[in-house]
Parts: C-alpha cells; sequence; structure tokens
C-alpha cells in the first residue's frame, strides 16, 4: 500500500505480474483500476483489488486506488482530486521504475468509469481547476457501465440522486461543477477508449456509453462500444466473458512495445 495523501482513503495497492522479460528489458504496462459505487462510501477498494489481481496475472501492472466518496470526506471536487492526486503519485511508488508510465490506461465500472473517463481528459481542464494539469498521461481508457453523461445521469435520477449528492446539486444550481466533472465536456481527450456495457443493465443503462461514444466520435476520438450479455455487476467479475472482453482488448493493446516487439513468453 502506498498513501498519496492523509486521509485514511487516500491510499493505492500495486500489483506486479510475475516476472516476465521484454525484449530490450523494457517496463511493464500500468493500468489504474477505479471502483463505482456511485460515489458513496458503503463500496470501495474490495471492488477493484479482483480485477486489479487478473490484470497482474495477464502481464499488466495494476494499481487500484481508494479515494474519498460521499459521506467520508468526498464528493466534489474531493473525489476528484484524489483520482488526479493517486495517478500524479505513480512516479512515486516505490516499484516506479519497473513501470511503464510513458502512457497508462485507466479502468473504472460504474461511477469508477465516470472517473476513468474524466481523468482521461483532465488534460482540458483550465488552469486552477481540480485535476488541471496531469504529470501523468492517459492514454487508454475501458470504461465498464460508465456513469459518462452527468446530465444525461442527473435527469434519469440513477442511483436514487447519486450524481446530485456527488456535485452538490443539479445543472442549474451547480453548473461550473458539472462543466467541470462531465466526462462528456472533456472531450476530445486523445485517448483510446472501450466502452463495456451489460445489456441487462438496469442501474447504469446502456445509453451512458452510446452517447459518450457519440459525443467522442464527433471530435474525433476513439471509442468503441462492446454491449454484453449480463447486468451491472458482471462486468466486474473476473470469470467473466463481459470482464474478459475489457482485460483483453487492454492486454492486446499493451502487448507491443513502441517499437512493435511483444512480451516473451
Amino acid at each position: 500500500m502506498h498513501r498519496y495523501g492523509p486521509h485514511p482513503d487516500q491510499f493505492v495497492e500495486l500489483t506486479l505480474p510475475a516476472p516476465r522479460r521484454r525484449r530490450g528489458g523494457a517496463p511493464v504496462p500500468v493500468a489504474v483500476v477505479l471502483h463505482g459505487g456511485f460515489w458513496r462510501a458503503a463500496y470501495g477498494i474490495e471492488l477493484a483489488r479482483p480485477l486489479a489481481a487478473d490484470l497482474a496475472r495477464h502481464g499488466t501492472a495494476a494499481v487500484a486506488v481508494e479515494y474519498r466518496r460521499v459521506g467520508a470526506g468526498g464528493g466534489w471536487p474531493a473525489t476528484a482530486e484524489d483520482v488526479a492526486a493517486a495517478l500524479d503519485a505513480l512516479p512515486d511508488l516505490p516499484d516506479a521504475g519497473r513501470l511503464d508510465l510513458g502512457g497508462v490506461t485507466v479502468v473504472g465500472h460504474s461511477a469508477g468509469g465516470h472517473l476513468a473517463a474524466w481523468a482521461a481528459g483532465r488534460g482540458r481542464l483550465p488552469a486552477g481547476a481540480p485535476g488541471a494539469g496531469p504529470r501523468i498521461r492517459v492514454t487508454a481508457a475501458v470504461l465498464q457501465a460508465g456513469v459518462l453523461d452527468l446530465d444525461d445521469a442527473d435527469r434519469r435520477g440513477l442511483g436514487d440522486g447519486a450524481v446530485r449528492a456527488f456535485l452538490g446539486g443539479g445543472p442549474d444550481q451547480v453548473p461550473d461543477r458539472f462543466a467541470a466533472a462531465d466526462p462528456v465536456r472533456l472531450l476530445p481527450s486523445g485517448a483510446d477508449v472501450l466502452c463495456v456495457h451489460g445489456t441487462g443493465d438496469t442501474v447504469v443503462p446502456p445509453e451512458q456509453s452510446r452517447r459518450y461514444a457519440a459525443a467522442a466520435a464527433a471530435v474525433g476520438d476513439r471509442v468503441a462500444v462492446r454491449l454484453v450479455a449480463g447486468d451491472h455487476m458482471s462486468l466486474v467479475d473476473p470469470r467473466g466473458e463481459p470482464w474478459r472482453t475489457a482485460r483483453d482488448w487492454l492486454t492486446a493493446r499493451a502487448s507491443a512495445s513502441p517499437d512493435g516487439s511483444t512480451l516473451d513468453p
């Protein structure tokens, strides 16, 4: 465990893959895993750990992030500031020399999908905004049933008003917060993105992924949407096909170094 701040919920857990050789001695690719739970304190890093372990088994260094949440010192802007700080602290990890930090992937489920998409786009934030001026560049994102259009999510009342609880009001009350927090307003991000969504998801409807992908495509970003059989939580079952879809996309993307070399067996 590595702490990036003084609060008990400001820490990350790095899981490294078993020793493997890359041609040229290149460091291992990195995925930052952001758990969901509608930004609320009832849900924590335990949701991210199984995915982080599975990524490490398949050759990716996985960083599971805990952050302050609504009901435990979180909400806007603290939650976003924590995600930004956790990413920017990656070079300070004890094993940072083994990590490829030239381009990091973020993986997030539900509200974690929101935070992952926000992290991918935070380079567009104006100076002084929470999370502006990233130290670490996000080059890819896997968004699993993400809450990706906050205006639409608020209109639908997703999570029994979770968006308003997170931001402290609706779009007419706190428009500046929606502008800084909404992933669809931080496009283009320049990252390669995969949205995975269950066709049976009644918690966060697939329309959230479709809306984000359409907005991204309109400004030239590359976003693929994969609709898979399953409900909201099936996407974070490391034994299930929905997670394999996400993991295989991620590992295939990371399997080649910039010069085209691949992982040795």
